[in-house]
């Protein structure tokens, strides 16, 4: 009996001995990854610090990165910045995007360790006598794992507009010399050496999607910008670094929203900083009031027992929650009975909105029950 006693003790010690160790066997057996078929795979692989130091702004002209995805499917949405769109299906077609200097360093890469794609495409360069070539086998699962930017192409870029998607597209070139003479439109102007001066203009949920451009692949400016982004917290940050010069190739001139139009009314601007004259008001008003946004900032009271024809209301109290649906597309002039509230509204949005066209009209109005007016400029 006490033989059989201590055989008891000795299974239930041996057992409590071995639980821990088959749970971890268990846990490490829940946590194991399939395992990675290499069949067919190109003899040699980098990692992602090997790519990182060759897909860089402006681009290397030692190197072409080529993406072996779908390009509607894949590409377009996202892929790694700098690269090409070959698609492995239409590699013969389209061989010609290859350099022709066949000692130029080539990097494929497709959508990580269970895609093929990008080691058939190798093999098939390196039968056209292509001597330097490597895949980033984890590819761009990877790339957006490690924590890197990613780029999207014009074809996106046009879609997001098109169809109003919640982004906001940001143009990290310098404002008066680039934005103002063409960008692509509904951007917003915030030069990436303002960028931490601007930032009031980025939106205040983390989670919005954030797209930078600037000028091609020979421009830093949207790559610098969107890391600056991604430390402050944004966690939804892409760059279109075709940048604008793809997007003028692609739409022309036409699909621009400009600063500087042809349309821009004459604006005459008064002896004080951001004042229109009477005069300039009055020839806008009687030749093309709708080539400008006139902005009544008085009370409701007042906007209702007179104002232009053309006019909005947004009281000076209600402005600052108002400031981000100010229009961009033509000038604004701000007006009131004195000139004090308008001034008000100009400095405020001087504050908020430098990416805006803003006057104030600095002068003594008052408007008659039958419509008309009486504009009268402050004496001295």
């Amino acid at each position: 009996m006490k033989e059989h006693s201590k055989c008891l003790w000795f299974y239930l010690l041996a057992a409590l001995a071995m639980a821990p160790m088959l749970a971890q066997s268990a846990a490490n057996a829940a946590e194991a990854k399939p395992a990675v078929d290499k069949t067919g795979w190109y003899h040699d692989i980098v990692d992602v610090n090997f790519v990182k130091q060759y897909a860089v702004l402006p681009k290397r002209n030692d190197v072409t990165i080529i993406d072996s995805r779908p390009t509607a499917r894949k590409y377009d949405k996202g892929h790694i910045p700098g690269a090409v769109s070959i698609p492995d299906s239409q590699f013969d077609k389209m061989k010609q995007l290859l350099p022709k200097d066949k000692s130029t360093l080539l990097i494929f890469y497709c959508g990580g360790t269970q895609c093929k794609l990008s080691h058939k495409s190798a093999g098939k360069a390196e039968k056209l006598g292509y001597k330097n070539i490597k895949v980033y086998a984890n590819g761009y699962p990877d790339w957006v794992k490690n924590g890197n930017v990613v780029s999207v192409s014009e074809a996106y870029v046009k879609k997001l507009i098109d169809t109003n998607a919640k982004v906001v597209i940001v143009d990290s070139r310098p404002k008066a010399r680039k934005y103002d003479k063409g960008h692509i439109p509904g951007a917003i102007s915030i030069p990436d050496t303002d960028f931490d001066k601007m930032t009031d203009k980025l939106p205040a949920e983390k989670s919005t999607p954030l797209l930078f451009y600037c000028g091609g692949y020979k421009c830093k400016l949207s790559d610098n910008s969107a890391h600056k982004a991604m430390k402050r917290g944004y966690t939804n940050v892409k760059t279109f670094a075709a940048g604008f010069p793809a997007w003028k190739k692609a739409h022309g001139k036409g699909m621009i929203s400009t600063a500087s139009a042809a349309a821009k009314p004459a604006i005459k601007a008064g002896a004080e900083a951001g004042t229109i004259t009477v005069a300039s008001l009055e020839k806008i008003l009687k030749e093309d009031p709708k080539s400008v946004v006139l902005v009544d900032v008085r009370d409701s009271e007042e906007f209702k027992q007179g104002t232009f024809k053309t006019a909005i209301n947004i009281p000076i109290n209600n402005l600052e929650k108002k400031i981000n649906t100010l229009p961009k597309n033509k000038p604004i002039v701000f007006f009131c009975g004195s000139g004090g509230r308008s001034g008000e509204a100009y400095d405020m949005v001087k504050m908020f909105r430098s990416d805006l066209e803003v006057y104030f009209l600095d002068a003594e109005l008052s408007f008659n029950k039958d419509g008309s007016y009486v504009m009268v400029p402050h004496q001295g």
